[in-house]
C-alpha cells in the first residue's frame, strides 16, 4: 500500500511564496518520479513539474518554470515544491504523485490540497 500525505498550501497574496511538501510511504521502488500537478474546476489535471529518482532531472509546466522549483529528499521519501512569485491563475488544487514501472505501470496520488492566490 502507497500512502501520499501532502502538507502545505492555502491562501497567499499574489506575489508571495507557498510551499508545498508530500511524504510517501509504503512499497516504493527506487527508481521512481515524482511530480505535483494541479487542476481546476472544469479544466483537466495538468503537469506542474516531475522530478527524476536522483533529483538530476527536473521538469516544468511552462507556465511555472522559473517561478516553481521542484525538490526531494530521497532519506525521507518526501518531495516538495517551492512556490515563488505567485499569481492569481496559479490557483488550483495541488497533488502529489510517484509513478515507476516495474512489469507494468504503477501510479499514486496525493489527497490534494487548495491553493488560492489573492490578486
Amino acid at each position: 500500500q502507497v500512502q501520499l500525505v501532502e502538507s502545505g498550501g492555502g491562501l497567499v497574496p499574489a506575489g508571495g511564496p507557498l510551499r508545498h511538501s508530500c511524504v510517501a510511504s509504503g512499497n516504493i521502488a527506487s527508481l521512481n518520479t515524482m511530480g505535483w500537478y494541479r487542476q481546476v474546476p472544469g479544466k483537466q489535471r495538468e503537469v506542474v513539474g516531475t522530478i527524476n529518482n536522483s533529483g538530476g532531472s527536473t521538469n516544468y509546466l511552462d507556465a511555472v518554470r522559473g517561478r516553481f522549483t521542484i525538490s526531494r529528499d530521497n532519506d525521507k521519501n518526501k518531495v516538495y515544491l517551492q512556490m515563488d512569485s505567485l499569481k492569481a491563475e496559479d490557483t488550483a488544487v495541488y497533488y502529489c504523485n510517484v509513478k515507476w514501472v516495474w512489469f507494468r505501470h504503477y501510479e499514486y496520488w496525493g489527497q490534494g490540497t487548495q491553493v488560492s492566490v489573492s490578486s
